[in-house]
């Protein structure tokens, strides 16, 4: 009987409570998408590994490294492996289409980075071909690319036009893996480099360490940065968590503001819904008071309020769940390689479910009160 009277109380104006369902719709879909975007910011220091270390010029990024530290950095007790990468920065078409270009050593960076899964005949074509690019699956699909495509790129930070010949497409071994990257060879880009621009070969954008112990990896960057200290180009040594932190930090401004606007929406419904709530129990005063002549606890007839609305925000909420997901999916493909990583985690679900439910509870405060206070005799004078 409870539920039957709760039903009918929350489809008695059906008009009111189907607009307030849409609205709780729109603001929990709002909600999940933008808690989603803040997620895709830090995927990149969300997927990184505590096992590695990121050397980096001291000064900035912009400058390079000489390839000598490699034999240094191979010899410090607790690193396993070493590898390196350059930003390559090249234009695709148009400027539109950025992605993440890298010319990395093919022999020994995927072996650092075995989340990217590779097939072992397409790796060693890649191996063979000096021209030859491995592309994420995300970005392949982006583009149309597949194995044997030439992808032409105008240099900006490597003047001239380069033409790469895709071998591989590799895989992510998990949702969280970036697959929007594209990965040729350092030794043709240095080899090019030394012809054109002599000074500018033989050096690296950074050095990517392998470490046995990630509880060493303070000491071991220590260690690593005091070893190049006095050096012609000093080095700074962090985690990759924290390497990847320091991009982000540069847009923390975008970031809680999207923060905000997401809170923002949900204070905005949970205003509408106070309203229809408040409403819906104005007009059932009479009820009430008649329910209480008939003996119904205070307790009883509050609990028909939060019912009302727990029922419409369940309803709201578990649509507004339910379509993140393919919104999510639609944005995550339009955004392209801007969000390599575009899912909706559990905790943003559950994040929605929490919404749902203080929208619910939040709103039917104040009217239940009401309900559960009136007066027999006032009730039942009451006009809704």
């Amino acid at each position: 009987m409870f539920l039957r009277l709760v039903l009918r109380n929350a489809l008695r104006h059906k008009l009111r409570t189907a607009l307030t369902v849409l609205g709780l719709v729109v603001a929990i879909l709002a909600f999940g998408l933008l808690a989603t975007v803040v997620d895709a910011w830090y995927a990149g220091a969300e997927g990184a590994s505590a096992t590695r270390l990121i050397t980096r010029n001291a000064i900035s990024l912009v400058f390079p490294l000489p390839t000598t530290y490699r034999e240094k950095l191979r010899g410090v007790d607790g690193v396993t492996d070493i590898t390196t990468s350059n930003w390559f920065g090249g234009v695709y078409i148009t400027e539109k289409n950025f992605f993440p270009q890298f010319a990395v050593d093919g022999e020994s960076y995927f072996r650092v980075y075995p989340e990217f899964v590779i097939r072992d005949a397409e790796y060693k074509s890649f191996m063979r071909n000096r021209k030859g690019a491995i592309v994420g699956r995300k970005l392949a699909d982006t583009y149309g690319w597949k194995v044997g495509d030439v992808v032409p790129l105008r240099g900006t930070i490597y003047a001239g036009n380069w033409a790469f010949e895709v071998e591989a497409i590799y895989d992510g071994r998990d949702a969280k893996t970036d697959t929007s990257q594209f990965f040729f060879h350092w030794a043709y880009l240095n080899e090019t480099v030394k012809r054109q621009m002599p000074r500018r070969a033989d050096t690296v954008g950074v050095y990517i360490v392998n470490i046995a112990d990630p509880g060493r990896a303070a000491e071991l960057s220590m260690g690593i940065d005091e070893q190049f200290r006095n050096s012609l180009a000093e080095t700074l040594t962090e985690t990759e968590k924290a390497f990847q932190l320091g991009f982000v930090s540069m847009t923390e401004a975008i970031v809680v503001a999207i923060r905000v606007v997401s809170y923002l929406v949900i204070f905005i419904i949970m205003a509408v819904m106070a309203n229809t709530m408040a409403m819906s129990a104005r007009e059932r005063l009479s009820e009430y008071a008649t329910l209480k002549a008939l003996g119904f606890l205070p307790r009883r007839i509050g609990s028909l309020v939060f019912g009302e609305s727990l029922m419409i925000a369940a309803i709201g909420g578990s649509l507004g769940v339910a379509l993140t997901f393919p919104v999510a999916a639609k944005f995550g493909q339009a955004m392209g390689s801007l969000f390599p990583v575009f899912n909706v985690s559990p905790e943003t679900v559950l994040l929605q479910a929490a919404c749902a439910t203080t929208i619910a509870v939040v709103a039917a405060i104040v009217p239940a009160i009401k309900a559960s206070r009136v007066r027999i005799a006032e009730g039942l004078r009451a006009v809704g």
